[in-house]
């Protein structure tokens, strides 16, 4: 999965719904969207996402959504298979208010690893260079460094996908079987050992768009009686985990070591 449909800035809505609820969206958003270029010519546009999300020792990134910072970020690595030779996302989400925006750097997993223990950010560690690639590759090892972060849970669950044709201006997703467990390596694989389910046997549907609030989807939160809660699933993953099973853990071989604070604007 190399396709980028990256949406740098967006706006997000996210309610939990039950399966029931789920299956009425998806028939309701089909006149609208369609299947996101990986869900194609399956009966159900989903595939699996995982994520490997870094944080300080203090947990620093978690707390700043807990407490309701208006300006925060998160630090992961996106993937969709273990397979070795298959590329990752690095991939810095900031909050601005209501609005979301995103860099990502595609690399190898094998740099990814590297690039996670310390090693200085290059064009080569990059699957495609380019500028815009490689400032987000920069951006997110200066933050990692400035933070001392370090990989700290694995995140995964099963994702549909809707979108607007041609534009990704509008992507619905739901998002089932979300999973949490603590990773204190750079581990890219997508069987649990010990994972907790997050939200139960809620469905979490997001609506994203990038201009302004789509009328149709308006229609179809009154429809639905869909009530607007707050979802985060590295946040709601560490809590259905235990903070201390997550903070507390210890080093183990490889760790990458701390780092001294670099300047980097947020």
């Amino acid at each position: 999965m190399t396709i980028d449909r990256l949406q740098t800035q967006r706006f997000e809505l996210k309610y939990r719904v039950d399966e029931a609820t789920a299956v009425a969206v998806r028939r309701f958003v089909q006149a609208y969207l369609v299947p996101d270029d990986f869900g194609q010519n399956r009966a159900i546009p989903s595939y699996p996402v995982h994520s490997l999300y870094l944080d300080s020792a203090e947990l620093a990134l978690y707390r700043a959504t807990v407490n309701g910072d208006t300006k925060r970020f998160k630090l992961r690595v996106r993937y969709y298979d273990d397979r070795p030779e298959t590329p990752v996302y690095l991939e810095i989400k900031r909050r601005a208010d209501r609005c979301i925006m995103k860099e990502r750097a595609l690399v190898t997993k094998t740099n990814a690893a590297r690039l996670i223990a310390g090693e200085e950010p290059a064009l080569r560690h990059l699957v495609r260079p380019d500028a815009r690639g490689f400032a987000a590759l920069r951006t997110f090892c200066g933050l990692m460094r400035r933070m001392g972060a370090t990989p700290r849970a694995h995140v995964g669950y099963e994702r549909e996908a809707w979108v607007s044709a041609g534009r990704n201006a509008v992507r619905v997703t739901m998002d089932r079987a979300i999973r949490c467990e603590p990773c204190l390596q750079s581990r890219f694989e997508t069987a649990f050992g010990h994972g907790r389910p997050v939200f139960a046997d809620r469905v979490i549907l997001e609506v994203k768009f990038t201009d302004r609030f789509p009328a149709w989807v308006g229609s179809m939160v009154q429809a639905f009686g869909l009530q607007q809660q707050s979802a985060a699933k590295y946040v709601d993953g560490v809590a259905a985990c235990g903070e201390p099973q997550v903070r507390l853990m210890p080093a183990l071989p490889g760790t990458p070591p701390s780092f001294p604070p670099v300047s980097v604007a947020i």
